[in-house]
């Protein structure tokens, strides 16, 4: 299904053929990710996974189900694609025109004499209607994550650093069967939290702080990804009123998302929820974004979004408030659009935790 959605992209653009030299799109057809290496597939449907000798064997193993016949290079990747190019009388390619890089535009363009068409976000929106398999792989990540948060909670502690719980938790998610993170693990406390995207520090965790953990575990090249706020010790009235406010706007958020609606009316669906203390100041970032092979592709639920949600699409949902100099609260988990709703494959308890 994969390769026949992108056989039809290549004939709707008018063009005898698709290259590919994106990890994660190469990933899409060839269920593995290189370093490096290329993918050509035909209007007519031949395709083509070329690598060097590094991945060879891997790509054969792989083609078993893809049916993509694997070339191993001998020169440069420029020169086989350009043989494949004159066997199939390529005179138009379609190519990755948003995630290419210069260097590599120059090369590819001038070596294959072909007109090069840009696609676009056509591919990444093929890519973000997930199917049944690639969900699969999705809640196996979450799973691997979630027994590893849940593990990681028993040695949250008052002296404890967020650097040393950092690499605690990373080591977790590799026992517990992570391929690799989806990111670097984002743990913070105290008045750390108030960063969205604050680094792990050496600071030490003490009673009375609130600690933020933004995770995620890759399973076959697929992302999880998940913020939980707990407060150790113990929490002021404070920060109890303000964590069930950001929970009860994610869960407005959850419960707008569906397939037909704009990303911007699910945005708003959980802000008018922080708005209604005031507290929408203090929401920096968007409300989600799709996640998959990438943690961040396509879609992104924020204000100004013009994207609509449709079913198969996978997405965070992450309302967060940061207060500087106080504290911040992040709840975050992602979630299935479907043709009435969503389903939440994160299960890990969002009521206020405390350690």
């Amino acid at each position: 299904m994969r390769i026949k959605n992108c056989i039809e992209m290549i004939k709707n653009l008018n063009c005898d053929a698709l290259l590919l030299l994106n990890e994660s799109n190469m990933h899409y057809l060839c269920d593995f990710s290189p370093s490096e290496g290329a993918v050509l597939l035909t209007k007519s449907g031949e395709g083509y996974h070329i690598v060097d000798s590094r991945y060879t064997e891997t790509a054969q193993n792989h083609a078993k189900s893809t049916g993509l016949k694997v070339i191993e290079i001998h020169s440069k990747f420029a020169d086989t694609l350009s043989d494949l190019c004159r066997k199939h009388a390529v005179e138009k390619i379609a190519f990755e025109n948003e995630t290419i890089s210069l260097k590599a535009y120059k090369l590819y363009s001038e070596a294959l004499g072909c007109d090069f068409i840009g696609i676009d976000d056509r591919l990444m929106r093929i890519r973000n209607v997930k199917t049944a398999d690639e969900i699969e792989m999705m809640i196996k990540a979450n799973e691997i994550a979630e027994k590893s948060f849940t593990e990681l909670l028993n040695s949250v502690k008052p002296g404890r650093t967020e650097k040393e719980l950092q690499s605690y938790f990373d080591y977790l998610m590799a026992k517990n069967g992570s391929d690799g993170l989806s990111f670097s693990t984002i743990l913070l406390s105290g008045a750390n939290t108030s960063l969205p995207h604050g680094v792990p520090s050496g600071r030490a965790i003490q009673n009375g702080d609130f600690v933020l953990f933004d995770f995620g575990a890759t399973y076959k090249g697929y992302h999880s990804d998940m913020t939980r706020t707990v407060a150790v010790g113990s929490a002021t009235e404070e920060m109890k009123e303000l964590y069930h406010l950001v929970l009860n706007a994610q869960l407005a958020g959850i419960d707008a998302l569906k397939s037909g609606i704009r990303c911007a009316e699910v945005y708003k669906a959980a802000y008018d929820v922080l708005e209604s203390r005031n507290m929408g100041k203090y929401f920096r970032h968007s409300l989600g974004h799709g996640v998959g092979l990438d943690i961040h592709e396509g879609f992104s639920s924020s204000p100004n979004s013009s994207d609509i949600y449709e079913a198969g699409n996978v997405t965070s949902v992450e309302p967060g408030i940061y207060i500087p100099d106080t504290f911040g609260i992040r709840i975050e988990d992602v979630c299935i659009v479907t043709e009435n709703g969503c389903r939440n494959i994160s299960s890990v308890d969002k009521n206020l935790i405390i350690l």
